[in-house]
């Protein structure tokens, strides 16, 4: 099927040269919307091997199969460096992002550079958001990341709903107008953490749903549903916003995951409900799951910030092989979540003190 008709936006003037490090299945296929797009994109692979693989293919057979790739797509392997480079996407597991970052400078990277991660997950030991890393190093207006319910496959030949999310509007506003020049409808969002742990939510939530579901359509909601709610609690503490765990990155990138047949999530869930260990997964599914990583980092992460999230860490239980299934299912339908906060009661004490701000603010108001 052909690409489909996209809007002739101009390109936008400051970012015109990108470089996404890291051939997978997404990393390919947003190397392909930026070219389909009018960018100067190269594709950078891990290894010489993989990269003339792709130029003599112009398929990426392993992970994005069916898919042509633009003959103005540049493929070559990391080590030519990003010197280059206006705008580097980062489409690397979050596994090994914290030695990519790193190491971003020794391959080029120049000050003028903008920086996307594209991880769904959370970077170890300690289970940080990408965005907070690269923020920390580089600055936040150089910073962004993307979200939403974005299967690779369907993105190139239908479209998708992604998220650009940076502190910087400016960034945001052109990651979106590059992605809707390629044909791909994209949200602007000023909350980069929000987008991402909605992201590491949504993953976790399919790999519990994926998990339960056997056990009931009930149980494997709940289990989304606990998930959802401890990391939102988290977020917020971060400053994230409603909107973003509600919204594309969260909730939209969730339905997307659980529904797809070929979603890795929700299979590793199911295997692991099959009894088959959390190590041999990667190798049943043939591609890395992320969720099995990020999993223990988010439990890590809301444990270290205070959180009661008693279902995450069952999860993490459960993927560790500490938790047996039947326990793992008890506990979903068992757990009640914190109860809500309370708007303060018109009391005495509180009645008087609201309206004794509104005269206070009338008053003021009448004052000359």
């Amino acid at each position: 099927m052909p690409p489909l008709p996209r809007p002739q936006l101009p390109l936008p003037p400051q970012l015109r040269r990108a470089v996404v490090v890291g051939a997978g299945s997404f990393g390919t296929a947003v190397a392909v919307l930026l070219a389909r797009g009018g960018m100067r994109t190269t594709l950078q692979t891990r290894t010489r091997g993989q990269a003339d693989a792709l130029v003599e293919a112009r398929e990426n057979v392993a992970y994005l199969p069916g898919v042509e790739l633009p003959r103005e797509l540049r493929i070559e392997p990391a080590a030519h460096g990003l010197a280059r480079a206006e705008l580097v996407f980062l489409a690397v597991p979050s596994l090994g992002l914290g030695e990519v970052i790193a190491g971003l400078e020794q391959a080029g990277l120049t000050r003028r550079a903008a920086l996307v991660s594209l991880a769904k997950g959370l970077v170890p030991p300690d289970g940080t958001p990408p965005t907070a890393l690269l923020r920390a190093r580089f600055g936040a207006a150089r910073v962004a990341c993307i979200g939403g319910p974005a299967h690779a496959q369907e993105m190139v030949r239908e479209g998708a709903g992604l998220v650009a999310a940076s502190s910087d509007e400016a960034l945001a506003s052109q990651l979106a107008a590059m992605f809707i020049r390629a044909g791909v409808v994209c949200e602007q969002s000023n909350d980069p953490v929000g987008v991402e742990l909605a992201g590491a939510a949504k993953n976790a939530a399919a790999l519990a749903a994926g998990a339960t579901e056997a056990q009931g359509l009930n149980a494997a909601g709940a289990a989304a549903g606990h998930i959802f709610a401890e990391v939102w609690r988290y977020a917020e503490r971060l400053g994230a916003r409603p909107e973003s765990m509600i919204g594309l990155a969260g909730t939209g990138d969730l339905v997307a995951t659980a529904l797809a047949p070929q979603s890795r999530n929700r299979r590793a869930g199911e295997l692991l409900a099959q009894g088959v260990p959390a190590s041999e997964i990667p190798g049943r599914i043939g591609q890395a799951v992320e969720s099995l990583e990020s999993v223990p980092l988010l439990a890590r992460a809301l444990a270290g910030a205070g959180i009661e999230a008693p279902v995450n860490d069952a999860l993490r239980r459960l993927i560790a092989g500490e938790l047996p299934l039947d326990e793992w299912v008890a506990l979903v339908r068992a757990t009640v979540p914190p109860p809500a906060r309370w708007r303060e009661r018109a009391g005495a004490g509180g009645l008087w003190e609201r309206m004794r701000g509104w005269f206070g603010a009338t008053r003021r108001d009448r004052e000359p």
